[in-house]
């Protein structure tokens, strides 16, 4: 016995829908006890979403159209008692005569009507329950928050499995409270009622993983950025690229991913905060070669949507290029869209990432994330937000002022699994591409934002 909770409109009658038309698909009879709907409207109704539970029994309890202009009359005896004894004999037969493998009753408390009061009500529920288990019937109940919590109490305590579906401003939301004999991932998932019914994304909850750590170097083909970085980035690690606005972070982060792509294997990106044109224009013009390798199959871009996801969809879908597609690189650009662009609240969502990029690495895939600085000049900040304990390596962008003039530089705060230049250097995107000069040994004051020539190198820096 399952009961499916919910306000309406949340998505419990398809669920049941669902439930029935993989009972016919698997050869189950199936059962359909329905009163606020006709059995022709619940099978369009399920049309609609491609489900096709045609060849279901059903019992109609809703009252039939003309009871609406007759006028029944009842002699000597309480009308109460006569609908009783019509609808359970109804119920009774039905099942004794379909034998049903699979029964939905939809919704539960259309049997509330046709008891004398509360008390009569439970009992006949109980008792119900009761009958049908010993038949070896699973039964999905539907029943709506607006009904009387107090008279729930009792079946959802009875019930095997209690699966509870709401929807809020961050979207739907689906939660099974409980599951008898098997258990369940606790908390609330993500839920999306699309075309082809519900779509249910459960958390990524990443598993301890037993492989060995292969710090296989991951380059980023620019020869002096790799010996910045002690050689490159591991693989299987998150690599947080950090900078303000227009300094370079997602040209630099396609570099690395189709680097990787070219070198290694597939690579997907997931841009939040560009449009797919403005982004391969980009590459194009700096020679980024993101058309071969889409050719190839080695690439795959993906545009998020603001606001049309859950955390758990988006995890899903690069699962589906991990799992299924066999992708060893994920760039995602970057935190603040992903933030915005994704259903639910700020502190949920970096716990969603945080889980995401753990599941990744235990797959050994490796992570870039680029995440917006609001400084213009100078880092006074690894990232924008307390997520620095999710990135394994911390590379920055920053402007400097020098000369009056406004210059790039290039730095690495953080490696947890190997060495890096603890200097900086210029960084300047051309049509050429990234340019990273040599380390900038005779600047001062640089994380500060407005650089000065050293003393021991201030006739050098002069002529520069």
């Amino acid at each position: 016995m399952y009961l499916v909770s919910g306000e309406p409109g949340t998505g419990k009658t398809t669920l049941g829908m669902h439930f029935l038309e993989e009972g016919l698909r698997t050869g189950d009879t199936v059962l359909y006890i329905h009163g606020e709907e006709s059995s022709a409207e619940l099978v369009s109704n399920a049309a609609t979403f491609d489900i096709d539970i045609a060849a279901a029994e059903f019992l109609d309890l809703g009252p039939e159209s003309d009871f609406f202009t007759d006028d029944p009359s009842y002699d000597l005896v309480n009308p109460q008692d006569i609908e009783e004894r019509r609808y359970t004999e109804a119920i009774h037969e039905a099942i004794r005569e379909i034998d049903p493998d699979r029964l939905i009753i939809d919704p539960l408390t259309q049997l509330r009507y046709i008891e004398a009061s509360e008390y009569h009500y439970r009992k006949r529920i109980l008792s119900f329950i009761r009958f049908l288990k010993e038949r070896e019937t699973t039964v999905l109940a539907t029943v709506s928050f607006d009904s009387n919590p107090d008279g729930t109490n009792e079946i959802r305590s009875l019930s095997d499995g209690v699966i509870t579906l709401t929807r809020t401003r961050d979207g739907r939301r689906i939660e099974v409270e409980k599951n008898r004999g098997r258990g369940q991932i606790e908390g609330d998932h993500g839920l999306e009622i699309r075309s082809q019914g519900l779509e249910v994304f459960p958390k990524v909850r990443p598993e301890p993983s037993d492989r060995t750590f292969d710090p296989k170097p991951i380059r980023s083909g620019i020869e002096e950025l790799d010996e910045l970085v002690g050689g490159g980035f591991e693989r299987g690690t998150v690599t947080f690229i950090s900078g303000p606005p227009g300094v370079g972070k997602t040209t630099l982060g396609a570099t690395y991913a189709t680097q990787a792509a070219a070198e290694y294997g597939r690579s997907a990106i997931y841009l939040f905060e560009e449009r797919m044109e403005v982004f391969l224009h980009r590459c194009r013009t700096l020679g980024i070669p993101v058309d071969e390798l889409r050719d190839q199959d080695l690439l795959s871009i993906h545009v998020i949507e603001p606001l049309a996801r859950s955390a758990e969809e988006f995890a899903h879908i690069v699962r589906h290029e991990v799992e299924e597609r066999g992708a060893e690189t994920v760039f995602i650009d970057g935190i603040g869209g992903y933030v915005s662009a994704i259903q639910g609240q700020k502190d949920e969502l970096d716990q969603e990432l945080h889980a995401l990029t753990r599941y990744l690495c235990n797959q050994e895939v490796t992570i870039f994330v680029t995440d917006a600085i609001h400084q213009i000049t100078g880092v006074s900040a690894g990232t924008s937000r307390q997520i620095s304990p999710i990135a394994d390596n911390l590379m920055f962008l920053s402007y400097v002022e020098l000369r009056g003039s406004l210059r790039k530089v290039v730095g690495v705060l953080k490696k947890r699994a190997g060495g890096f230049e603890h200097t900086l250097r210029e960084f300047e995107i051309t049509s050429d591409g990234i340019s990273v000069g040599e380390p900038m040994t005779n600047l001062n004051g640089i994380l500060s934002g407005t650089a000065q020539p050293s003393r021991t190198g201030q006739t050098d820096d002069e002529s520069q």
